[in-house]
């Protein structure tokens, strides 16, 4: 009868989240999977309705056959190979700047660094904007009042800007996630070292960051998904900037063909690829951490 209870009981807490995750995460992606494989082509000479078609993979070799989405793909890895150590360095600085001994108004700071993460992309990346336009801008005019030529959204620069953009906006989040571990530290470890003679950094070296390590892993992984899904950034840029095409990412190409083209089947092969080269990236980076750990210990 216990065993009973306890088993209606989990149902009851658990089954409200199942429930939305079957509903919001699962079916979505069973849904793109399924469209992927099928397209919509006219009847007879273009005159009757439209028919649905099983193709297949057909969509997906149109997408990868296609050289605007590749090119997005090629783009968005050398994007990752800017923001997500950017991101995770900058995290773990500031992290560990906050809870270091000689931190002063570390609660002011912690709250200040995190405020930009509850600003909506959309909004972000608005702001940013002015920023990086010399009309709007005053920090462009005043270099350019002092013979100082900046252009943020040029083609040489437009991708530094965007990664700006999501570091802003993220790295306060991925900052708390690293305190919060940081915090888990027993404190009497940290005065043992010190006991010991070790200084601050030695501490650092020997103690927090090998105890960051999992928080560091996870953190990495987020930035890693959350830097192939780039979408909101480039889109509010693009009007600003010729440097932003159409199909400048993977998610701006499969938005492309899905709402300008009208082709929600190749989009939704695009974006099953992009979610798939997101979780291999992943996979393979857990690996390669996970061998490394095994190897050190």
């Amino acid at each position: 009868m216990h065993t009973t209870r306890s088993r209606l009981s989990l149902l009851l807490l658990l089954g409200p989240f199942l429930l939305a995750f079957a509903v919001f995460y699962v079916a979505p992606i069973i849904w793109a999977i399924v469209q992927s494989l099928f397209s919509v082509r006219a009847s007879g000479l273009g005159l009757g309705a439209p028919e649905t078609l099983f193709v297949g993979l057909d969509n997906y070799v149109r997408a990868l056959a296609n050289p605007a989405f590749v090119s997005s793909l090629g783009r968005i890895a050398v994007f990752a190979l800017i923001q997500v150590p950017l991101m995770v360095v900058l995290s773990a600085v500031l992290a560990l700047l906050l809870e270091s001994t000689r931190a002063r108004w570390p609660q002011f700071f912690r709250v200040a660094f995190f405020m930009p993460y509850g600003v909506p992309g959309v909004i972000a990346s608005l702001l940013w904007s002015f920023l990086y336009v010399p009309s709007t801008s005053p920090i462009l005019q005043g270099l350019s009042a002092v013979g100082i030529s900046a252009a943020p959204i040029e083609s040489g620069t437009v991708m530094f800007a965007i990664a700006n953009i999501g570091i802003w906006t993220f790295a306060g989040y991925n900052m708390l996630v690293l305190i919060a571990a940081l915090q888990a530290v027993p404190a009497d470890l940290y005065e043992a070292a010190r006991i010991d003679g070790a200084g601050e950094w030695r501490i650092v070296w020997e103690i927090k960051l090998p105890l960051l390590r999992p928080s560091l892993v996870l953190t990495t992984v987020f930035t890693i998904i959350g830097t192939l899904q780039l979408f909101v950034e480039p889109l509010v840029l693009r009007p600003l900037t010729t440097a932003i095409n159409t199909d400048y990412t993977p998610n701006l190409a499969a938005y492309n063909q899905a709402f300008t083209q009208s082709n929600p089947n190749l989009a939704a092969a695009m974006a099953v690829i992009v979610a798939v080269i997101a979780f291999v990236f992943s996979f393979v980076f857990l690996r390669l951490v996970n061998r490394k750990g095994n190897r050190a210990w």
